[in-house]
């Protein structure tokens, strides 16, 4: 299962990205193929959060526009819904504290063991994701 962070789905669906082009098509890639694509609500939220605001984009989207995507993503068949579990946030506090950060690192973390419990693949242009032992990780863009 491909598990995309927020990052893929922004470059998607901001045109002035240099990433647009490739996050886009392999977006829709994803979407139309066979292997399913775990959404986890930390993700969807972050879309939302960064898509949407002013001061991360010169042209962001609006809050309809963000939501109706979300709302076409989840209903695709190939898509499936990942809920956090408790073992996630038990898992998510030792990465943090292993690696003496919280910060950006949180939402990461937190893909990272929804992904990681899963034994699923978290596609990202992240390379923090190195720092969660045992996830597996790739950059679909290079």
């Amino acid at each position: 299962m491909i598990v995309p962070d927020a990052n893929l789905l922004l470059y998607a669906y901001d045109s002035a990205s240099p990433f647009h082009e490739r996050a886009a098509g392999w977006w829709q890639d994803c979407l139309s193929g066979r292997e399913t694509v775990g959404l986890c609500g930390v993700v969807l939220f972050a879309f939302l959060r960064i898509g949407t605001n002013r001061r991360a984009f010169v042209n962001p989207m609006q809050v309809e526009e963000a939501t109706e995507h979300i709302r076409e993503w989840l209903t695709r068949s190939v898509t499936d819904f990942l809920v956090a579990q408790e073992s996630d946030v038990v898992q998510v506090l030792q990465w943090l504290e292993a690696a003496g950060s919280g910060g950006n690192l949180t939402t990461d973390a937190q893909i990272a063991a929804i992904a990681s419990r899963h034994r699923d693949t978290v596609h990202t242009a992240d390379t923090d994701f190195g720092r969660f032992s045992g996830v597996r990780w790739v950059n679909p863009l290079l």
